[in-house]
């Protein structure tokens, strides 16, 4: 076992993110009971939109959902074999295989049967997202479905025309609902999910920034557990709630010296989603000693950053209250605040993804980067290769190992410790 260095202990708020999470996944089930209404879609769909259709209104998120079953390697081996039944290739999207095969089987992986949507609000940004509810509703008996095209380029290529084409996807979308729903729209509850959604992402990156202390007050594996609050409700308060007392006991936790791994000498980096059968490679890791502050896909699914005065990466800073007072000024905000996410820039380059790695290294003091050729999500893996090469030129230690985020099948757990003894041993430990 490597050395305790530092002082560590777990987080106060732990039991009231695991609450948080399982209060959504309820209320979502249990919607119709209660007289409110629920959809379905992309964690990336802009999920402030549907606020305006009212307070009762409920969502699911596909790849969470199906990061959930994944974890469950017994229900997610029974939902890749029904979903396989069907036709469908092992080489798509694992999470949406995972969703596909509950409604298959018509199991919830949180209990009962699958609570069918009253309609599908997505978007498509990744090349499986639209394709995904346009099956999802058809397995469904027909579910009402609209898809945002949100594939426009880089945040560093957008203009006024590419912004355009999105607001007016957006407005032809609320349209759409209150014919699907037979509700009328709110826009001062659009305009309040748009300010808890920026609010709520900043914080995400604030709480990221934390970790450039050493030692690092979060670690990867239980960044997991709390990044997921972005990806089900960025848009509700109760998740601004939540990163705020979140924020202010990790700031604590690095002014007190309070490390999330007591044995931390070297710090890694992943870039992409892990693999959710075997987190326990991260125990293996910080029983050597290292610990992993994060990745790429921690810190840029959900938190939304801006280059600061320094030149060094902080959270973005959100739209004051009273800025916003009509429909299309919220819809332009949450477009144009949404097309900055870090994850989405390497749809269409690997070099983003590799400067944004480097900028990582240097700014939260890494000595090394693994990345995950993740056979489950072809769009965040695309030119991974070229991302190796990229850190090997830069003169950063990289690594790779295979796997897949959702089906533990194209996993191998021991081959990837080898990998990585062998990746620490270049790093220094022992």
């Amino acid at each position: 076992m490597a050395e305790v260095r530092w002082k560590s202990k777990g987080l106060d708020c732990w039991d009231q993110a695991k609450q948080l999470r399982m209060d959504y996944y309820k209320n979502y089930a249990q919607a119709h009971e209660k007289g409110g209404i629920r959809w379905a879609g992309s964690a990336w769909a802009f999920s402030a939109i549907p606020a305006g259709l009212g307070e009762d209104v409920w969502s699911l998120t596909g790849e969470p959902y199906g990061a959930s079953v994944a974890w469950n390697k017994d229900f997610a081996a029974q939902c890749h074999e029904a979903a396989q039944a069907k036709g469908y290739a092992r080489d798509l999207c694992a999470y949406m295989r995972n969703y596909w095969g509950s409604i298959l089987l018509n199991k919830y992986v949180f209990g009962g049967e699958w609570p069918e949507p009253d309609f599908n609000w997505t978007s498509h940004t990744c090349c499986s997202h639209a394709k995904w509810y346009q099956v999802a509703s058809e397995l469904e008996g027909g579910i009402p479905t609209f898809a945002i095209d949100g594939s426009i380029g880089p945040y560093d290529e957008l203009d006024e025309n590419r912004l355009t084409y999105l607001v007016d996807q957006m407005q032809e979308g609320i349209e759409w609902m209150e014919k699907v729903t037979g509700r009328k729209y709110n826009d001062e509850l659009l305009i309040q999910a748009v300010y808890n959604e920026c609010r709520a992402t900043s914080l995400w990156a604030e709480i990221c920034t934390l970790n450039k202390a050493v030692p690092a007050p979060l670690d990867e594996k239980t960044m997991y557990s709390l990044y997921v609050m972005g990806t089900l409700m960025k848009h509700r308060k109760e998740c601004v709630d939540f990163y705020t007392v979140l924020r202010d006991e990790v700031q604590d936790r690095v002014s007190n010296q309070i490390a999330a791994v007591a044995t931390e000498r070297f710090r890694v980096i992943t870039d992409t989603q892990p693999p959710w059968a075997f987190l326990s490679i991260f125990r293996y890791m910080e029983s050597k000693g290292t610990v992993s502050i994060g990745s790429l896909y921690t810190f840029g699914l959900i938190g939304i950053w801006e280059v600061k005065e320094d030149g060094t990466w902080g959270p973005r800073t959100p739209p004051e209250e009273g800025t916003i007072t009509t429909r299309e000024e919220a819809l332009r905000t949450i477009a144009e605040w949404t097309c900055s996410r870090p994850e989405w820039q390497h749809f269409y380059s690997p070099e983003l993804k590799t400067e944004m790695l480097k900028r990582i290294v240097k700014e939260w003091k890494v000595d090394g980067v693994m990345l995950h050729y993740n056979r489950g999500c072809e769009g965040l893996t695309v030119g991974i290769a070229e991302n190796k090469l990229g850190l090997k030129e830069a003169g950063i230690p990289v690594m790779s190992f295979e796997g897949n985020m959702g089906d533990e099948r194209e996993f191998d757990p021991e081959r990837t410790k080898t990998e990585i003894d062998t990746f620490l041993e270049i790093l220094g430990a022992r």
